[in-house]
């Protein structure tokens, strides 16, 4: 039951109906009914696991608030976090771990090459590795006093599985969630107009944008090695945007069916693409809700910016390979790619950091010129490209392959203007780079004020004027065959 799909635009309304009929004490009941269904529908098996990970977090949640000793509670938090993240490990990484060691062991004459390490077999279920996060917030929240244990089951259940969050976030905190899911659920007129206004954006950046530039993405980055310098050169631009607006608008969508149930989920992407620095990319606009996660929950606690440089550099770096290995089997399998693409990253914000002070004092120095727009816009486009090129090993489906399209462009920068002159674009090419400069055209305008805003006040031809030409363009540009979010596929 996809957002873009014909059984989700079935359910949502059913949804909504009888949950305005309800109680409003009573709407959290429907809520994590209508949550299981929605969950389910993706395969029953796919229950069991989210049961199983509801039941250890509650019950490690009350223990740890039913006991007054601090290593009893410790006892608790570490059963619970190695349960949950266990698991998630378990699921992603152990046969890919067994295939690699094997290999090793081979290599320096151990054991034949063939299987001798048991498989596991497993498939990861869908959204596992955003609400094992959810549930691992909330367990160190209640360790550490930030958050009472919560005694309703049924609610700590629908923290865990609200159907719109749960297949691809945002990864919500329960300290903000579960106080909502306690109170009484109403819905302000103003949460439907924003919305559904998020709704139809949302949908426009997944069926119209990124689901109009993934094929040619997809038939490029199969043949890396007989694609050429051009082909992959605009595959690399044209795949940045299919992430970002199949992500965004999967969030986009999440959001605004939370806000039909007058539910406020977190911000989870602020125009990336417009940062100054990798460091704005990671910190402030780019999947928030997990970059967040990783600063509370493992940076500051390995002593963030407190200690010394050596170990700053080291928590930062460790930081951004923990996260790489989380996004690994992001519908792309599990491999080393995933690994170099958070250690570039890492090393992206090592230069950031040893860059700062020098970039601060020419600001102090010469503050016309650091705030002037031409420099401002040489360093969006550095960013971009930095972030593009590391995007190179995300999508990549080997460390070979993406090698092979590093050299193949690098090696053709010389002679692009000619390329370009000579390459034979079509309408496709023409359909993407016209969405994608449409796109950044929106974003520049929503950075100066919010699109919703200027909607707000526009006048009333022009604003519903502009809402039919939205539902216009999803009914003529839009691929409706139900392509599947990216991040829900790990």
């Amino acid at each position: 039951m996809l957002f873009n799909s014909l059984a989700f635009f079935l359910f949502l309304p059913l949804a909504l109906a009888l949950f305005s009929v309800l109680p409003k004490r009573q709407r959290w009941g429907w809520l994590l009914l209508a949550s299981y269904v929605f969950y389910g529908s993706f395969g029953a098996i796919n229950l069991v696991y989210l049961g199983a990970v509801t039941v250890v977090v509650y019950a490690c949640g009350c223990g740890m608030e039913g006991s007054r000793a601090a290593p009893m509670r410790r006892v608790f938090l570490i059963a619970g976090l190695v349960a949950v993240l266990g698991s998630l490990v378990a699921f992603k990484y152990y046969d890919f771990v067994a295939e690699e060691l094997e290999g090793v062991l081979a290599a320096v004459g151990g054991p034949e090459p063939a299987p001798w390490l048991p498989r596991l077999g497993l498939v990861t279920p869908v959204g596992y590795s955003f609400y094992a996060f959810m549930a691992a917030s909330y367990l160190i929240d209640v360790y550490l006093g930030r958050l009472a244990a919560e005694p309703q089951p049924g609610r700590l259940a629908l923290n865990l599985a609200f159907f719109p969050k749960i297949l691809a976030g945002p990864i919500e905190r329960s300290t903000t969630l579960l106080p909502q899911l306690r109170g009484r659920l109403a819905v302000q007129p103003e949460q439907i107009v924003l919305g559904l206004q998020l709704i139809v954006w949302g949908l426009f950046k997944k069926v119209v944008i990124a689901d109009n530039l993934a094929p040619l993405v997809d038939r490029t980055f199969k043949i890396a090695a007989f694609a050429t310098p051009m082909d992959l050169l605009v595959s690399v631009y044209f795949f940045a945007f299919q992430i970002y607006c199949d992500f965004s608008g999967y969030t986009d969508i999440a959001i605004g069916v939370a806000l039909l149930f007058g539910i406020q989920l977190m911000e989870n992407f602020r125009r990336p693409y417009l940062s100054r620095s990798t460091a704005e990319f990671w910190g402030d606009r780019w999947h928030i809700s997990l970059g967040h996660w990783f600063r509370d929950y493992l940076y500051i606690p390995l002593g963030g910016s407190r200690v010394g440089s050596g170990r700053r550099y080291a928590n930062i770096m460790l930081v951004f390979v923990v996260s790489g290995l989380w996004h690994a089997g992001l519908g792309y399998g599990v491999g080393w790619t995933f690994l170099i693409w958070g250690a570039l990253n890492g090393f992206y914000q090592w230069v950031s950091l040893a860059t700062r002070s020098f970039w601060r004092g020419l600001g102090v120095r010469m503050p016309q010129l650091a705030a002037s727009m031409p420099v401002r816009a040489l360093r969006v486009l550095l960013t971009f490209h930095l972030i593009a090129a590391s995007w190179i090993f995300f999508r990549a489906t080997s460390v070979d392959d993406a090698l092979v399209i590093f050299r193949k462009i690098a090696t053709a920068i010389p002679a692009i203007p000619g390329l370009i002159t000579r390459y034979p674009f079509t309408a496709e090419h023409y359909t993407g780079f016209g969405l994608i400069v449409f796109l950044m055209a929106i974003e520049i305008l929503d950075e100066r004020r919010s699109i919703w805003k200027r909607l707000a006040v526009a006048p009333l031809v022009l604003r519903w004027g502009i809402y039919y030409a939205g539902i216009l363009a999803l009914l003529l540009l839009g691929r409706w065959q139900a392509r599947e979010f990216i991040y829900m596929q790990f």
